[in-house]
């Protein structure tokens, strides 16, 4: 049923149960939001889009008031900006004043508001909250200080990841949205998958820098310092330089890579190509054998913590491969180190990644087969860029180059694993071939490409059949899990990214939106960031692993056979149980000095 609304004059036709915030952007009329984020969260918290309705004693918030056939509303009296700007006031008030040196300096939804209201002194005074930073965790950093209780970590956490650690705690003036007690984020079965980074409209909640770890390696001339570079950061970092959504820069970013001072730079598609090969071999010993089926796919560190904190029993069922960023790690400290006659101990391994969650599974402390600590910083897209811009580079002006030998070449195979469906992609486009003999037919299987939940059904033309499925973020993974267990669904292989809407083109450490449309605009560029993907891959001579030269060579004169026990020594690792144990972790501060002892009990 349509009814008619009048906001400032204008008359506008809307649904029956539009809100006034929608009516009014119909109207091109913009009502200023802070804790509103469209289709995730909508709490009428903020009060920031306080509007003047006819015949109400008191001003409305428009993101949850429903219009009805003739309402009329004013969006724009001396009375309701008044209004506003207290309510932005109130909330400086109890804020830290650290705008300069704020990690979200530029970017803060509630300084961008304040510079809106024309706000340049405060009549409020007296107490502030003063809490904890709470920096244990490898991956996040959370400065309560400075959170303005929008609930948008909450939501993100809880609809739509489904691992539910924030909540507002306390009451009141020193209300906050925290894990339970206000605890650290490692007392807590976080997965660090980053989502609530990307909602915070504020420098609540934001990664763990690790560009001076970097900058110190750099500089250190006893170092042999290489990089890997994630497929998802060549369709995501140009737009940290004004770049349309899911621009392909590879060989800008090598070109930038370069001249950062990195003796050598690879490519992380190498190091999924191997992935490919070992968890695709491991795949066909299990349909072999029959057990421990279906095999889910073990790339996503965010998914795999997922499963150790809250489906233990399904740890057998993940693949032992550790992710491409380990992989190659492995190899860049072994195979690498002989091939250029480096002592491994002199080489310092950094990756770029679209994930805050690759920091926290470099430091796990499995992680170091070959026997050295396999990756030894992680960089996010945001701070590789702000590396970039440091030395006054702009990467849309610099030439292609190209990746450096052994591991620089990869298969379009190793390029889709940024997407969502592209591991599954990747993996089937080697098994099939490997069990039947032939090429598959559906070369690009785009049945398992999309939002949410994917399944497929491969015909292996022996009688037998692969049902596959792809799930999207973990609340997708909770409810196929949930399938599985009650005998509602059977699968073979299943892929699981943590970060819904794309997978790691969506990361945690990709570079940050504002505004109350963030959220729909992050669903919407993290499918150009993924054609872009794609796109390269139809470029790749070697479309398939197992074509690649580089990986051959790596297999006939280091590895021997796939899932073989070098391969088992150097790239596959173990998970653990934090459902039931308390065991301590150890990690490296941000200074380099070992020995961060954090206890969880999960």
């Amino acid at each position: 049923m349509l009814v008619t609304v009048t906001i400032d004059g204008q008359e506008v036709e809307v649904s029956e149960g539009t809100t006034i915030l929608d009516a009014a952007d119909m109207l091109d009329i913009d009502i200023p939001t802070l804790c509103y984020l469209k289709e995730l969260n909508e709490p009428g918290a903020c009060r920031v889009c306080l509007v003047d309705v006819e015949g109400d004693a008191n001003f409305q918030p428009a993101c949850v008031y429903e219009v009805t056939d003739g309402l009329k509303v004013r969006t724009n009296t001396p009375q309701v900006i008044e209004a506003r700007k207290r309510v932005i006031e109130l909330l400086l008030s109890d804020h830290p004043f650290e705008c300069l040196t704020c990690v979200a300096n530029q970017n803060c939804e509630l300084q961008s508001v304040a510079k809106q209201y024309g706000i340049r002194d405060l009549e409020f005074g007296g107490e502030r909250n003063k809490f904890p930073v709470d920096d244990l965790s490898p991956s996040l950093v959370r400065e309560p200080s400075k959170c303005i209780l929008c609930r948008r970590c909450i939501s993100v956490c809880a609809e739509i990841q489904e691992v539910h650690i924030y909540d507002v705690i306390e009451r009141g003036f020193g209300s906050v949205a925290a894990p339970a007690y206000n605890e650290s984020l490692m007392d807590t079965p976080c997965i660090t998958c980053g989502q609530c980074i990307m909602v915070c409209p504020t420098g609540a909640l934001h990664g763990q820098d690790d560009t001076q770890k970097v900058w110190d390696a750099l500089a250190d001339e006893s170092k042999h310092v290489v990089i890997q570079t994630a497929p998802a950061i060549r369709v995501t970092i140009g737009e940290m330089f004004g770049l349309e959504i899911g621009s392909l820069v590879t060989g800008q970013l090598v070109a930038a890579l370069k001249r950062l001072g990195f003796d050598k730079v690879f490519d992380d598609c190498f190091g999924a190509d191997v992935v490919v090969m070992e968890e695709g071999h491991e795949l066909m010993e299990r349909l072999e054998s029959g057990k421990d089926l279906p095999q889910f796919t073990s790339c996503c560190p965010g998914w795999v913590k997922f499963c150790e904190s809250f489906y233990p029993s399904m740890l057998d069922n993940l693949s032992s491969c550790k992710s491409p960023q380990q992989v190659f790690g492995a190899l860049a400290k072994s195979y690498y180190a002989e091939q250029a006659g480096i002592d491994p101990e002199d080489i310092f391994c950094v990756s770029t990644m679209p994930c805050v969650a690759k920091k926290y599974e470099s430091q796990r402390p499995e992680m170091d087969s070959s026997g050295h600590r396999d990756v030894d910083a992680v960089l996010t897209t945001r701070e590789l860029g702000e590396m970039i811009k440091q030395i006054g580079l702009d990467i849309k002006k610099l030439p292609e180059e190209d990746y450096d030998e052994p591991m620089g070449y990869a298969s379009g195979a190793g390029v889709i694993f940024g997407s969502t469906g592209g591991v599954m992609e990747a993996a089937l486009r080697t098994v099939y071939e490997r069990i039947t003999g032939e090429r598959l037919e559906d070369f690009e299987l785009k049945s398992v490409r999309g939002r949410d939940f994917k399944e497929a059904e491969i015909d292996l033309k022996d009688g037998r059949s692969l049902k596959v499925a792809v799930a999207r973020g973990t609340g997708n993974a909770r409810r196929l899990i949930h399938r599985i267990m009650n005998g509602e669904a059977e699968y073979d292989f299943i892929e699981v990214m943590a970060c819904p809407a794309g997978g790691c083109v969506g990361g945690g450490g990709q570079p940050i939106y504002s505004g109350r449309d963030k959220w729909l605009r992050m669903v919407e560029d993290r499918a150009h960031r993924a054609k872009g993907l794609f796109e390269e891959d139809g470029q790749k001579e070697y479309r398939v692993a197992h074509e690649n030269p580089f990986v051959k060579k790596l297999y006939d004169n280091y590895l021997g056979d796939p899932h073989g026990e070098r391969s088992q020594e150097l790239l596959h690792t173990s998970y653990v149980d934090r459902q039931l144990y308390t065991h301590e972790e150890r990690y490296s501060d941000k200074k380099g000095e070992p020995m961060k002892v954090a206890k969880k009990n999960h």
